[in-house]
């Protein structure tokens, strides 16, 4: 399971709850997102059958978290909007090395490590909730969350050694604390 280097502050969560309706916008935009990327390493790696027998429940099950965002976003009279580039997940991407084999071990990783932040600022915005639906939900999605990061992790070993995993995602981790610590906080998942 991946192991963040750096924490997200408190204060990450008072921005998303000052403007909780764009955050909860850009969630299911996320969950959508998560979902799709799933699908489209399933259909692009098709031949492995790990892969695709883990990745389909999980795309299901972020395309259940998206509908459940979207009734929340309905329920308060919002609509989404346009997609628009994610900072984090563009910097992320950036950090993809060329050649068939890395481009797939980076692609799990980054995807593991996406799972990670996700988790653990959906916690943190957990706990700064007022008790209610909104806090058991966000509160069930943290622990959903939890088991999702590791998933990328595991397939990442499933097909290379957990070596050359540990010394990738130990770089990657690295790399996605800089990224975290340059970016402002804004009423977003990343």
């Amino acid at each position: 399971m991946p192991r963040l280097r750096t924490k997200t502050p408190r204060e990450w969560a008072e921005v998303v709850l000052s403007d909780f309706d764009a955050f909860l916008v850009d969630h299911a935009a996320c969950e959508r997102k998560a979902s799709a990327t799933a699908l489209k390493l399933v259909s692009h790696y098709s031949d492995r059958t790990t892969l695709v027998r883990e990745l389909i429940p999980f795309a299901q099950e972020e395309l259940q978290h998206y509908a459940q965002v979207m009734e929340i976003i309905l329920d308060r009279g919002l609509a989404t909007r346009p997609d628009e580039k994610d900072p984090y997940v563009t910097a992320l991407m950036e950090l993809i090395k060329r050649g068939p084999e890395q481009y797939f071990l980076d692609r799990l990783l980054i995807l593991g490590v996406v799972e990670a932040r996700g988790c653990e600022r959906f916690g943190l915005l957990a706990d700064a909730l007022e008790p209610g639906a909104l806090k058991d939900f966000y509160t069930e999605i943290t622990r959903s969350e939890a088991r999702h990061h590791g998933l990328f992790v595991r397939l990442a070993k499933e097909y290379f050694s957990a070596d050359m995993v540990q010394s990738r995602l130990d770089e990657l981790l690295d790399e996605e604390a800089k990224i975290v610590d340059r970016l402002p906080f804004r009423a977003a998942v990343h």
